[in-house]
Formats: structure tokens, sequence, C-alpha cells
């Protein structure tokens, strides 16, 4: 759900400067989303530390284009969105079994499974 914030509506009645600032005849509103100062945060971090991103790109994104590659043109198979959501987990699952298999080998897999379930 998107949910706005709508600041200090009557306080343009009284400002000076609002010829310059709206066209309005009584006031201007100024949306803001919910979660938008989560957005300022992350930016701002990334603003620090700008070679982030480029960690970013190397480790996390190269798993959604190995999922999107398995996937193929078509993306989803299924509609409406539980559905989506149970395919893009076993998408995942398949994707963290066979990381597993490749670091581990097929036994040392096996194994980790066995010790995860106990």
């Amino acid at each position: 759900m998107v949910i706005h914030t709508y600041y200090n509506l009557g306080a343009c009645m009284q400002c000076p400067i609002k010829a310059r600032c709206t066209t309005a005849e009584k006031e201007r509103r100024v949306r803001r989303w919910e979660h938008e100062a989560v957005l300022e945060s992350m930016q701002r971090r990334l603003d620090a530390c700008p070679g982030k991103m480029r960690q970013r790109r190397s480790t996390v994104e190269h798993v959604f284009g190995t999922l999107k590659s398995w996937m193929g043109a078509t993306h989803f198979l299924t509609k409406t969105r539980p559905r989506v959501q149970t395919e893009m987990s076993l998408h995942v699952m398949a994707y963290n079994l066979r990381r597993i298999i490749s670091l581990y080998g097929p036994k040392g897999a096996m194994n980790a499974l066995r010790w995860a379930a106990a």
C-alpha cells in the first residue's frame, strides 16, 4: 500500500514566497512516500562509499542474472502474486542447492543437508 504524507497545508496562506512556489490558490501539496526516508538513507550510504555499488554488482546481481537466464524470456509461468512468489521461491531454492553442490560436491552437500535437518 502506498501512503503519502501531506505537509502543513495551511502554512502556504501565510508564506511570503508563495507566489514563487506555486500557482495554486490555496496551498502547495508536498507528497512523500511512507518509505522515502529509507531510500534517502540508502542513497547517503552509497554517496559516502561509491565502491559498494561495484561490489554489489559483482556479488548480488549475478544471482538475479542467473535466475533470469534460467527462467527464459517468459520469466514467470504463473499469474497472481502468491503463485509468482512460490515460483520465485522454487527458483531461489534450486539456485541455492546448485551453489551448495558446486561448493561442497555432491557428498558434502548431502552431509550439509543432513546436518541442517538434524
